[in-house]
Formats: C-alpha cells, structure tokens, sequence
C-alpha cells in the first residue's frame, strides 16, 4: 500500500496543500519546494541581507534534519510487525502538523521549520508509486520523468510507458489540487487549515492499516 496510486495520490494531495499553505500563511516561505528558498537565500546572502537569508536559511536545514531523522526510523525499525515504519513516519507528521496549526503568525519561522521537518519525512519515507521513483511533495522530478516516459511511448509504443506517463501527471495533478485549495483555505481561513492535512495523513495511515489487517 506504501506504493499504491491511491495512496500516494493522498501523500501527493497533502504535499502540494503545505507547500501552498506555508507560502500563503508563513510569510512567503515553501516548505517543500527548498529549490526556491535556495535562490531566495541566495540572492539575500548576495545583497548582504543576512536576517531575509536565514529566514529563508534554516527551512533548508530542517528539510536535512527530517531526511536524517527518517533514514534512521527506516533502519531501526524496517522489520518492525507491529507497526509499519512509514506509518510511524506519518504519526509524527499528523503530530508535528497539528501543533503547527497552533503557532501563532509572530513565530512563523517554528511553525515553516515544523512544516519543512515533516515535508522531508514524507519524500524520504515515500519514494515509489506503482514501482516508480516519485516525489510527493514537489513537482520537478515527476515532471521530467512523466514526459520522458510520454516520449519513449510515442517512439516505441510501449503500453509500460504510457502507463508509467500517466501516473506521474496525475501525482502531478494531485499536488496542484492540493496546493491550490490549500492555497485558498489558507488565505481565507488562516493558519488552522493545516489540520486538513493532518486528515489526508492519517487517511494514508488508515489505507496502509487496512491492507495490513486484509493479510492477517
């Protein structure tokens, strides 16, 4: 279930709904998409504005934290019965995201670093959909590998091809609806929308509960 469509279209869903929400909520900062606080980081570092660079700074570093953070769950708990190791990576997401929705807008900079922490949990701990490498919380890679696949179809007419295309354009799909209701929500409703993610995650856990007991 980890690599099931359904599954990842959820996690993929959820990614595109923080990117979205801490951009519109967290004064302007992407919690997934670090490529964008790198150039932004940069160019401040270039002016010599060294507050906007760490601003833009210390997400970076707590996407490394949650990649180390989840590599080392993986190794110590891969052969865990009880309780998938994933799963566990998604009860501390929903944890982690529901104090988020608590901070208020003058710490903004805990509440996009809480954000970045958990994004990289999930891009870590969830890296294939129906056998192919994805990312399910930013767009770029999906993007490049869904058109090569298009491309390798339209020459050699492989159905494995198209089949693979289609799957990376419709995680791509669900990102974007992800990101553009949580974009809305988050203008309209504020920095407690992001409990609505907290509901995705824990729908992930439930679907990944539900194939475990189906093997019982």
């Amino acid at each position: 279930m980890s690599e099931a469509f359904i599954n990842n279209a959820v996690l993929a869903l959820s990614g595109g709904f923080q990117d979205a929400y801490t951009y519109n909520t967290r004064e302007g900062v992407f919690s997934n998409a670090q490529t964008g606080n790198v150039v932004l980081m940069s160019q401040s570092f270039m002016s010599g504005e060294w507050m906007t660079m760490l601003h833009y700074l210390i997400p970076v570093i707590a996407f490394v934290l949650g990649v180390l953070v989840t590599e080392q769950i993986q190794h110590r708990y891969k052969y865990a019965k009880r309780i998938h190791w994933r799963q566990k990576i998604l009860l501390i997401e929903v944890l982690t995201l529901f104090i988020v929705g608590f901070i208020p807008e003058e710490y903004n900079i805990v509440a996009t670093v809480l954000v970045s922490f958990t994004c990289a949990m999930q891009v870590q701990g969830f890296r294939k959909v129906g056998g192919y490498a994805y990312a399910s919380t930013m767009c770029i890679g999906n993007l490049r590998s869904g058109v090569d696949a298009l491309s390798v179809y339209m020459r050699e007419k492989k159905p494995e091809q198209l089949k693979k295309s289609i799957h990376y354009f419709a995680i791509i799909l669900m990102f974007a609806l992800g990101a553009g209701t949580g974009g809305n929500l988050s203008v309209k409703y504020g920095i407690s929308v992001i409990w609505i993610s907290c509901l995705l995650l824990m729908f992930s856990y439930l679907l990944m509960s539900l194939e475990k007991l189906k093997q019982i």
